[in-house]
């Protein structure tokens, strides 16, 4: 049964999504229909939230969780257009985001060292390094960076992304060169797994396309990154922008799973199972993974299969506990270090990152509530948790975000969930991704390896996100090897010339993981949608 007829319809609630139907009603007014479906129940995409239980000073990020403003004019200028849009007490607020401090803890290969040590004191570092090495693990990165592309760090970040393109090393372009496989060429082994283990990351170094992991390894980690967090949560952006789109006009579906879509004498016919959509433009505001899972059910997608595969999806898990105490604030410590208080930690073990978690302003906490981004895994890491959560991609075939029953309960788990400022309703509540039992029991027996005490204090509430479940298929995605990805990149947009599809989203962008790359697709797309020229339709 065909229920809708639209101008346009757009696939996808996270910020490509919701920031194209924004512009668009900007653009067209009421003289165009335009909606927005979203398989999930909750705007956002792969930004996500969340308040614990019993607590109203801090915020969650299981999804995204900072910006750097530096070398993000999109976001920061999109920000700036929203705040001028709304009153005070909703106003997207920044603070600054803290990540390696010396006392933090760098726990590599069974040795327990300080994230200083790195500057000050390479030869505690329990690595082969090679002699007269006392760089830290970014900088032996970057310097090997100047190696393969002698110049590189002078030049600006539009330069950067132009000598890539053109660049070669041992005569072959840089874009046939896997990102690991240079590394090799220029860096010890020893070094490459220093800088894996100690980075924190695991799929930054791996092998992906050279002349895109430079310039973006260099924007992210290379040039003193200071990161901006988010005081009500990053998710507020993708809400915000929901909001003044249904506030031009514009509707929006949640829980509308698009099974496969058609084009048929001018209109897309998109099958949601319950009801047909039929819609003179369509666009996927969508990662790889998504994507592929339409396929098969769309004959359109199949025609670009080679264009959507140009990107591989990277797994990435994050895991929040929370306690009465900031235990971590109240370790012993030498004369030498301060009191961990904020920033991470970083190790080798599955745990891999720590973040000691600030308050909705940014400052450490002290005392009472507080909580730990207890791991942040990406990777195949994220593979040593599948033994202690539920089958992948289970919850979204049978429509639950989580699919199990052996959760965590914690003393805080009943004391229910305050609602977030400024969420207007869309928020999700920590409930619904609480961790498995099994999972926080290991979570708490790796951050007391981690921190040198037998045992941690209690979990009182935890709440995980893998974000390489079904649709999204990773936390961010990387271009392949042998992709000219800045040819991909503006051809995606817009794939078949004589049929009015569109793609967006991170995934194909020059700034993939970030928000700043679903942006810039997002504008590439509507550009070019305000070029085509539809045949004439007859109803």
């Amino acid at each position: 049964m065909t229920n809708e007829k639209l101008d346009i319809a757009i696939i996808g609630g996270g910020v490509s999504g919701v920031y194209s139907g924004w512009k668009l009603k900007q653009q067209h007014g009421d003289s165009k229909k335009i909606a927005l479906y979203e398989g999930s129940d909750h705007i956002g995409g792969r930004l996500l939230s969340l308040r614990p239980p019993g607590s109203d000073n801090m915020v969650a990020e299981l999804g995204g969780m900072r910006i750097l403003e530096a070398v993000q004019p999109r976001i920061k200028d999109l920000i700036g257009k929203l705040n001028h849009e709304l009153p005070e007490a909703e106003k997207i607020k920044l603070f600054d985001f803290p990540v390696d401090k010396p006392q933090n803890i760098a726990y590599l290969r069974g040795t327990h060292l300080r994230l200083d040590d790195f500057q000050h004191d390479l030869a505690k570092v329990p690595y082969k390094l090679p002699p007269g090495d006392d760089k830290g693990p970014g900088a032996i990165i970057v310097n090997a960076i100047e190696k393969i592309v002698p110049g590189i760090l002078e030049a600006t970040e539009e330069e950067r992304r132009k000598m890539v393109q053109t660049a070669e090393y041992d005569g072959v372009p840089l874009y046939q060169w896997g990102f690991w496989n240079l590394l090799y060429m220029v860096i010890t082994s020893e070094e490459y797994q220093f800088c894996l283990d100690a980075g924190g990351y695991n799929t930054t170094l791996v092998n992906w396309n050279a002349a895109d992991a430079i310039p973006w390894y260099l924007s992210d980690f290379g040039v003193d990154a200071k990161y901006k967090g988010f005081t009500n949560g990053f998710q507020q952006v993708p809400i915000t922008l929901a909001k003044f789109f249904e506030n031009l006009g514009g509707t929006i579906h949640l829980n509308k799973k698009l099974r496969g879509f058609e084009w048929k004498e001018g209109y897309f016919e998109l099958d949601f199972g319950s009801e047909t959509v039929l819609a003179k433009e369509l666009i996927l505001a969508m990662p790889r993974r998504a994507l592929d899972l339409l396929t098969p059910a769309s004959p359109k997608l199949q025609e670009i299969h080679s264009l959507i595969a140009s990107v591989t999806g990277r797994p990435l898990f994050k895991l929040f506990t929370t306690y009465d105490e900031p235990w971590w604030a109240h370790l012993p410590t030498s004369k030498n270090y301060d009191h961990i208080k904020e920033g991470r930690t970083v190790t080798d073990i599955p745990v891999r990152q720590t973040y000691y978690w600030p308050d909705e302003h940014g400052n450490p906490i002290k005392e009472g509530k507080s909580m730990l981004l207890a791991s942040y895994d990406d990777g195949d890491n994220t593979g040593y948790w599948d033994g202690l959560r539920p089958q992948r991609s289970l919850a979204w075939r049978i429509g639950r975000v989580q699919a199990y029953t052996d959760t965590f309960e914690g003393a805080d788990d009943n004391l229910g969930i305050p609602k977030g400022v400024a969420m207007f309703g869309l928020n999700q509540e920590w409930q619904q991704y609480e961790a498995p039992r099994r999972m926080v029991n290991e979570i708490s027996r790796q951050l007391a390896q981690v921190h040198n005490i037998p045992a941690t204090p209690e979990v009182k509430s935890a709440a995980f996100r893998d974000w390489g479940e079904d649709p999204f298929g990773g936390g961010w995605n990387s271009w392949n090897i042998g992709v000219k990805s800045w040819e991909v990149r503006e051809k995606i947009a817009h794939p078949i010339p004589d049929c009015p599809l569109y793609i967006c989203g991170e995934a194909y962008s020059d700034a993939q993981g970030w928000v700043e790359g679903a942006l810039q697709t997002a504008d590439i797309m509507l550009k070019k949608m305000g070029t085509f020229k539809h045949a004439a339709v007859v109803m």
